[in-house]
């Protein structure tokens, strides 16, 4: 007699039962299938033979792992298990298990368990950290380290979905870059679950301590990766320079305006750490103002909106002072106004009492002017009509009339009024300074 076991993967396997008057010893297959073939001469006939067969109970179903997931729902004889845990845990036993022949159904191997273990390394683009037993308390004497290295370009964003550790005593440090050389982010302890942040580098790195009293819950982290972009390029910066080239996370510009010009906005922006790259504020202006007070020795005023036209219907006053002993010497670089009905007046003096030096309107060159005083009021208006541009240049000079004798300032007092041909009124100021 022939006995063939059929798998599934139609593979026989022969058993040969032994001839003659011998009970054969019990046979167990491997398969749920079984053919037998009986064959018989032309010559002695037997008594034959009586055969009873039992069906072998399947393995029994393994216990899916606390935190795992178990793929495979068929249990017998051949049949594979496999299993996989959750992330953050680690499978302590054998990932595959299979039913075994035998006249008692077995795995060849016991189910695993899904474990958060003591520390690890972690590569993948998003992830989870545990506390030693989590969900269940961390034991005590504990020192374990978590390594985060991700592609070059990359940094992590942090998320705390639980935490719970004995104050003080019990804490995780988190770290930019390696444990030993890293600096540190921030260390956490106690029952606050700590806000999110980001790592701005590759690699991030976790040290939890926990001493030998009180054992808590511990923590429960997910991180996921971003991309470290920089900041938007804010060049051109119209009417002033950046200080500053590198527009990474973390890293600070500033900003500075042409002579003539007002900064509107911070002077400094810092790239912002997030999965969008963004500046701490909006990028700030440097724009000509209408009117102000300027104490530099020199400088620039322009027009209102310069390098475009003046608004119309403006009156804009600039207060000019510089140090004492010296006059303000006031150069027209540009001048293109309305004529007569847009124009500026220049007071020698800190209002609009003071002597005036003079009114200028149109675009037709204009000589230098300067002051008696160290201090002017310089006013522009426009009507409601059309509109131009203007540009002048100040700078502070030693006002002779301190320093001359009597003589002598009447010379300066002559040349000075020869100088102001387009002044329309004049104080020199002379004997007054004298002493």
């Amino acid at each position: 007699m022939r006995c063939y076991a059929c798998h599934a993967n139609d593979n026989y396997f022969l058993m040969l039962i032994p001839l003659g008057t011998t009970i054969p010893p019990l046979l167990n297959t491997t398969s749920n299938n079984l053919f037998l073939t009986f064959q018989t001469d032309m010559s002695i006939s037997g008594a034959g033979f009586h055969l009873e067969y039992t069906g072998l109970d399947s393995c029994p179903e393994p216990q899916t792992p606390s935190n795992g997931v178990k793929v495979g729902d068929r249990y017998f004889v051949g049949d594979v298990v496999s299993f996989h845990c959750e992330q953050g845990y680690t499978l302590k036993g054998s990932a595959y298990i299979t039913c075994m022949p035998g006249p008692v159904r077995r795995w060849n191997y016991p189910a695993p368990l899904c474990l958060a273990e003591c520390g690890g390394f972690l590569s993948d683009l998003n992830g989870v950290i545990l506390s030693p037993g989590f969900p269940g308390n961390y034991p005590s004497g504990l020192d374990c380290n978590w390594t985060v290295k991700l592609p070059v370009g990359f940094g992590i964003h942090l998320q705390f979905l639980n935490f719970s550790t004995e104050a003080v005593h019990d804490y995780l440090e988190v770290r930019s870059g390696t444990l030993d050389s890293g600096s540190v982010i921030d260390r956490f302890s106690g029952p606050v679950v700590p806000e999110s942040f980001f790592s701005t580098t590759h690699e991030t790195s976790f040290f939890f301590h926990s001493d030998y009293s009180q054992n808590k819950p511990g923590f429960h982290i997910t991180y996921e990766a971003y991309e470290l972009q920089r900041c938007p390029d804010p060049r051109p910066f119209r009417n002033g320079v950046v200080i500053g080239s590198d527009f990474g996370v973390g890293m600070t510009i500033s900003f500075q305006c042409l002579p003539g010009y007002t900064l509107l906005g911070e002077a400094s922006l810092t790239c912002l750490h997030g999965i969008s790259r963004n500046w701490n504020h909006p990028v700030p202006r440097c724009e000509a103002l209408c009117g102000g007070n300027i104490t530099a020795l020199n400088g620039t005023i322009y027009s209102p909106g310069h390098p475009a036209d003046y608004p119309n219907l403006k009156d804009c006053i600039w207060s000019i002072r510089v140090p004492p002993g010296n006059g303000i010497h006031i150069n027209f670089t540009v001048l293109n106004t309305e004529p007569i009905y847009d124009y500026i007046t220049i007071w020698d003096g800190p209002d609009q009492t003071s002597p005036q030096i003079g009114q200028f309107s149109g675009s037709s060159p204009q000589e230098a002017v300067s002051s008696t005083s160290n201090r002017i009021l310089l006013k522009f208006h426009s009507d409601f009509s059309t509109s131009g541009f203007f540009l002048l240049r100040y700078h502070g000079e030693q006002n002779l009339a301190y320093s001359l004798t009597p003589t002598e300032c009447v010379t300066y007092a002559v040349r000075t009024l020869r100088r102001a041909v387009n002044v329309h009124t004049f104080n020199p100021n002379c004997g007054m300074k004298l002493h």
